[in-house]
C-alpha cells in the first residue's frame, strides 16, 4: 500500500508505528506534546499515546539528552528531538562524551537505543542557530550512527530502523524537504539503514550528496541531461558509517567524482568522502575529485542564504570542470 505523504507526516507516521510496536519507545523534546514540534512532526502522537510516552522537555539540551541516556540504561528506547540544528549545541558533551562512549565504557554490558532527531539545514528563511548542518561534528565521533533521509519513504524507513538499533543514531531530518510529497510504501522491506543508493543512473560524472542535497542534485542532473551529459546521482542516506560500495563502483564507471553539502567546505563530509575515493580509487579517476559547499563562513541572514548555500548553478559549474580534464 503506497501513500502519498510529505516528508514530515511520513516521519509521523514512522514515530507512530514504533510507538504502537514497542512499548519501552519514548518520544521527548521541546514543545513536542500538544503542539506536535515547531514542524508539527509529533503532532497527535500526546493525544494517541499519551503524556508518559511523549512528553514536552525543558528547554535543555543537555538535559534531554543526559535523560535520554538515563532512560536507555533503564532499558527505554528514546527518541529525542532538538528543536533546530544550531540548539544541539548545548547537549554537545553529553551526546560525545557520555553516550558515544558508553556502552564501549561499559565493555558492552549496556547499549544506548538512543535516536536524537535533528531537523537541520537551510532554505526555511531563518538565521543562524536554525538553518546550520552540524553533521560533521557527529560523524568524527566513534560510537555514534549519523543518518539523514531525502525522501518520505526513507524517512518512513529510516526512523524506524534507527529507533530499533541498539547503538546511538543522530538522525538529520531536512527541513526544507518537509512538506514535499512523495511515496510511501507502508509496507515494504525496508533498506539497510547504513546503506547508500543509485537514485539516478548515468556514464559521465558522479554527483553524491545527503538530505536536502539529493533534490539540488537531481535539478543538476536533469540540466546536465539537457546539454548532453549523463550524469549520475548517489543519495548517502548514512553519514557514519559510509557505504562506499555503490560510490565506487559508480566512478570506475564515470571517472568524475562531485559531492556536495550544505555544510562549510572545510573539514566536512565530502572532504572525507574525497580523500577515501581518491585512496580506493584512483587509477580510475580522469578528473580530481570536486565539492561543492557552502562558504566557510556563519550562516547568513536570511536573504543571503541563496547565495550562501549551493545550487544546481554550482552544481554544473563543478560538473563541467570535471568533464574539462
Amino acid at each position: 500500500m503506497t501513500e502519498e505523504l510529505p516528508l514530515a507526516k511520513a516521519l509521523n507516521a514512522g514515530l507512530r508505528k514504533a510507538l504502537a510496536d514497542d512499548p519501552k519507545v519514548l518520544l521527548m523534546g521541546e514543545d513536542i506534546g500538544p503542539l506536535g514540534g515547531v514542524f508539527r512532526v509529533t503532532e497527535g502522537l500526546q493525544a494517541e499515546f499519551g503524556e508518559r510516552r511523549v512528553f514536552d522537555t525543558p528547554l535543555a539540551e543537555s538535559g534531554i539528552i543526559g535523560t535520554a541516556i538515563g532512560l536507555a540504561m533503564r532499558g527505554y528506547r528514546p527518541v529525542c528531538e532538538i528543536q533546530f540544528d544550531g540548539f544541539i549545541f548545548p547537549g554537545f558533551d553529553q551526546i560525545t562524551s557520555q553516550l558515544a562512549k558508553m556502552t564501549s565504557r561499559h565493555e558492552g554490558r549496556i547499549t544506548m537505543p538512543v535516536v536524537i532527531r535533528v531537523p537541520y539545514g537551510g532554505h526555511i528563511g531563518a538565521v543562524e542557530h536554525h538553518q546550520e548542518s552540524p553533521e560533521a561534528y557527529f560523524a568524527h565521533t566513534p560510537g555514534l550512527r549519523v543518518v539523514s533521509p531525502s525522501t518520505p519513504n526513507d524517512a518512513y524507513w529510516m526512523i524506524q530502523e534507527a529507533i530499533a538499533s541498539n547503538d546511538p543514531v543522530l538522525f538529520f531530518e531536512p527541513k526544507s524537504r518537509y512538506w514535499h510529497k512523495g511515496p510511501v510504501d507502508l509496507y515494504a522491506s525496508a533498506s539497510p539503514l547504513h546503506s547508500s543508493r543509485v537514485v539516478r543512473t548515468g556514464t559521465e560524472v558522479t554527483l553524491v550528496g545527503h538530505g536536502a542535497m539529493v533534490n539540488v542534485l537531481m535539478q543538476a542532473a536533469e540540466l546536465a541531461q539537457q546539454e548532453g551529459t549523463s550524469v549520475e546521482v548517489i543519495d548517502l542516506r548514512s553519514l557514519s558509517p559510509i557505504d562506499y560500495a555503490p560510490i565506487l563502483s559508480s566512478v570506475q564507471k564515470t571517472g568524475r567524482l562531485v559531492v556536495a553539502s550544505e555544510a562549510p567546505g572545510s573539514v566536512n563530509i565530502s572532504a572525507e568522502i574525497a580523500a577515501t575515493i581518491t585512496e580506493k580509487a584512483f587509477y580510475s579517476l580522469e578528473a580530481p575529485v570536486l565539492r561543492v559547499s557552502s562558504f566557510d563562513a556563519p550562516f547568513p541572514p536570511a536573504k543571503l542564504e541563496t547565495v550562501y548555500l549551493p545550487d544546481a548553478d554550482r552544481i554544473l559549474e563543478a560538473v563541467d570542470r570535471a568533464l574539462a580534464y
